[in-house]
């Protein structure tokens, strides 16, 4: 490798050493020599790299330039490539599903106080219920997978999104404040999220949540039919299908991660 290449390589390497540090910092920040500290390297050799990643958004300083800190745009490339990565873990997922139960399966994850549909698949009952199409939006609570997004989420923050979303939901008769409440502490009590035709009268939804290892919602999974094809005898077969695929992805995402974590080893300090 040219020499010119052996020092991007040597400087993206190093980059990535600062902002792991920075990732692992309280939200106050660090100070330079913190920082320099930490990744083993010269305080210069850290304020170039600081002030380079700066430029691009991926840090930011405290209003005194004393501290830094993750910055927004690094939050975003983050949350970008974990929506890919977990809509690639769970095609095979959805596919089982949808091959299994004939019926229509959907993989919801949040963006904000929003419920996004990312990915569908369809099976092979004649009546299909295409109530939701890739791409997607609905506000947190309206739907099965929406509803298991947001009902597994902390007390304060499932109030939160109660408490700004009543124009968001405005739209979708049925999903008042009170209303989505009582949802929320239905799907609680019964460890999945159930849409008893609160949409589309004629057709029913099943949700849960998948949760990573840290027992945060990353997704949903949901399966939607019409209203005869959610008897109580088969709403309890679904739900079982479900959960042992959200269970298994969850377990996927986890692993996937502690791959990726794995430290980069860089030489020849300054």
């Amino acid at each position: 490798m040219p020499e010119t290449g052996v020092a991007s390589v040597q400087t993206i390497g190093r980059a990535s050493m600062v902002l792991k540090v920075l990732s692992e910092s309280s939200s106050d920040g660090m100070r330079l020599s913190d920082v320099a500290m930490a990744v083993g390297l010269g305080k210069s050799t850290v304020s170039r790299l600081l002030r380079a990643l700066i430029d691009v958004g991926y840090v930011e300083t405290d209003e005194l330039g004393k501290r830094y800190r993750l910055g927004y745009c690094l939050f975003n490339l983050g949350n970008a490539a974990r929506r890919f990565h977990i809509i690639e873990l769970a095609r095979p997922a959805l596919a089982r599903l949808a091959e299994v139960t004939n019926d229509t399966i959907f993989l919801s994850l949040r963006d904000g106080d929003q419920a996004h549909c990312v990915d569908r698949q369809t099976g092979a009952y004649p009546i299909r219920t295409l109530t939701l199409s890739v791409g997607d939006r609905r506000p947190l609570g309206v739907g099965a997978g929406s509803l298991a997004l947001l009902a597994f989420e902390p007390e304060a923050e499932v109030e939160r999104i109660i408490a700004t979303s009543h124009e968001a939901r405005r739209p979708f008769t049925g999903f008042g404040d009170d209303a989505l409440r009582a949802m929320v502490s239905d799907a609680r009590a019964r460890g999945f999220a159930f849409n008893d035709g609160h949409i589309v009268s004629a057709m029913n939804a099943v949700g849960v949540p998948v949760m990573d290892q840290n027992g945060r919602v990353a997704a949903a999974l949901s399966v939607a039919a019409i209203r005869e094809r959610m008897t109580a005898p088969r709403l309890t077969e679904l739900v079982a299908l479900l959960t042992a695929e959200a269970a298994e992805l969850g377990k996927s995402i986890g692993r996937r991660r502690d791959h990726a974590a794995r430290p980069l080893e860089v030489t020849e300090e300054e």
